[in-house]
């Protein structure tokens, strides 16, 4: 599938902002699942410098820093993108280790082998395991059932129970309250799942791209009618032929719309980033001098090529 995204970020500055430094999470990059065909970002005004460059969770970040005054800032991430569909998911449940296995291959003993997967066990500026996690994990981790179904049937619980509701949080929202309130967005229903997870011992990662969604029958495509997309990515060991774990494969599952894979939910998905929860992959960032009251508008569009 050949996917077109369009992600346009402006900011109106009351009073003029003096000088600022920004970094982005705006460029996809290519992965099993997904080929960059072109990706280019426009700032107004013109930066004084731009530099890019990947952090340690392989995440395309664009730096920039603006030397003049200004009252608006423009920021425009045009990327053209073709998802690789990937091989059916059904039965690859039962090949999964049972989820205390994987706890044990991950708990901490005397020449135990490294796993990278490691540092996605812990808490994080936006996820703190809690008591109240586990116990919420623990009606689908039940006594010896494969993680990865185990997996899927908590993602299933989350889509089923909990209410879509836009505006009802922020980025800032903990994901206790979240869990309490039953209700939120995509990032409030990946970082409950995410802090699910590592409550009980299982690393879990934060996945943020696109969605291709599909106009309601009669109505056409509204630009900038989209937004961006989170989901969870978890970790399955593999089972080597002396029935012992080793280094494995990460699984994409996605709560607010019950789909999952290998690498991605589906062809209609794009990946843009990943970390430890949003603080680490969040669009925009930065620190300005001036501006006091300002104003943020977004519009995403994700379209098929034509």
């Amino acid at each position: 599938m050949l996917l077109e995204i369009i992600h346009e970020t402006q900011y109106s500055y009351e009073p003029n902002v003096e000088i600022a430094q920004h970094i982005t999470h705006l460029k996809p990059p290519t992965s099993a699942t997904q080929e960059v065909i072109n990706t280019v970002i426009s700032i107004n005004p013109p930066p004084a410098r731009q530099t890019e460059h990947t952090d340690s969770y392989g995440n395309i970040c664009t730096y920039f820093s603006l030397q003049n005054r200004h009252s608006e800032l423009l920021i425009s991430a045009k990327s053209l993108i073709q998802t690789i569909a990937k091989l059916p998911t059904h039965a690859l449940t039962t090949a999964s280790a049972p989820w205390e296995d994987v706890r044990e291959y991950f708990r901490y003993h005397s020449k135990m082998q490294w796993d990278p997967a490691s540092e996605f066990l812990f808490a994080s500026p936006l996820i703190s395991p809690r008591p109240e996690f586990s116990e919420f994990a623990r009606a689908n981790f039940t006594n010896g059932r494969p993680i990865l179904e185990a997996a899927i049937d908590l993602m299933g619980r989350i889509y089923s129970e909990f209410h879509y509701a836009s505006k009802s949080t922020d980025v800032n929202t903990p994901a206790l309250e979240a869990l309490k309130k039953r209700e939120g967005v995509c990032q409030d229903f990946a970082h409950i799942m995410i802090s699910a997870l590592r409550s009980i011992g299982l690393p879990a990662k934060y996945m943020s791209g696109y969605i291709l969604t599909t106009p309601p029958p009669g109505q056409i495509r509204l630009i900038g009618g989209d937004a961006s997309h989170a989901w969870v990515s978890v970790y399955i060991p593999a089972i080597n032929s002396q029935g012992n774990l080793t280094q494995g494969v990460w699984c994409d599952l996605d709560p607010t719309n019950n789909r999952w894979g290998y690498g991605s939910p589906g062809p209609d998905y794009v990946h843009l980033a990943e970390g430890r929860d949003y603080s680490d992959v969040s669009p925009i960032r930065g620190v300005i001098h001036g501006g006091a009251n300002h104003a943020m508008k977004v519009a995403v569009t994700v379209r098929p090529h034509e």
